[in-house]
């Protein structure tokens, strides 16, 4: 029996997850038989993920089907957290979004949250950098097209986006950020502006974006 007192956040899963109510829950849609032989067609064939309810869930995929049958292009954004070594939870968004590239031919970035995994968790500094580099040579192992695809650290990369970060964290108050991700008065203030710093890729190109996440 699914567990009544499940509990999904951006960092943990407690529980037993009930799938139908966590759309519910993250105001998402299923991804039904239309979207999927729409979204097959465009890709020039099936995804295997998709077609398995794997991904079974979306926010807006039909408009940026929509956009793309009107000649526009897009962009995927994706990324990881270093706190320990990949696993197949991981790989498996990674391998979704390489197909995705492959497909529609478009740019990736992936965004390595170190700055975020040492607000969130027990680690220090030598720690978050080998699992940095370690994750970073697993994710370039998939395959993704290098005239297409830029890998980044928060901490190395911090001064090209810090502009933007701040245009962003002034529109996001600790209310907002508290009630969205749990944070509680113990949180360290790190996590109280890395919302802000997740956003920023969502800003590099002016044109439409894909996130690409399964988890």
């Amino acid at each position: 029996m699914v567990d009544e007192k499940f509990d999904v956040t951006p960092f943990d899963v407690e529980g037993q997850v009930d799938y139908d109510r966590l759309v519910d829950k993250f105001g998402t849609e299923e991804i039904d038989e239309e979207l999927k032989e729409r979204f097959f067609e465009l890709a020039g064939g099936e995804n295997l993920y998709v077609k398995r309810d794997f991904v079974y869930s979306h926010r807006d995929f039909d408009k940026a089907l929509d956009e793309f049958e009107d000649g526009e292009d897009f962009f995927l954004y994706t990324g990881i957290g270093p706190s320990g070594k990949m696993h197949i939870g991981h790989i498996i968004s990674f391998y979704f979004t390489k197909w995705l590239q492959d497909r529609f031919d478009v740019n990736v970035y992936i965004q390595v949250t170190d700055d975020e995994k040492y607000w969130d968790r027990d680690v220090n500094d030598e720690e978050i950098d080998k699992y940095a580099e370690d994750n970073i040579r697993e994710i370039a192992a998939v395959g993704f097209d290098s005239d297409k695809t830029f890998i980044f650290r928060d901490r190395e990369y911090m001064g090209n986006m810090y502009d933007g970060i701040v245009k962003i964290a002034e529109k996001i108050n600790n209310s907002q950020a508290q009630g969205i991700f749990g944070f509680e008065g113990s949180t360290s203030i790190g996590m109280n502006f890395w919302p802000a710093i997740q956003n920023i890729p969502t800003f590099f190109e002016r044109q439409p974006l894909c996130y690409s996440c399964c988890n």
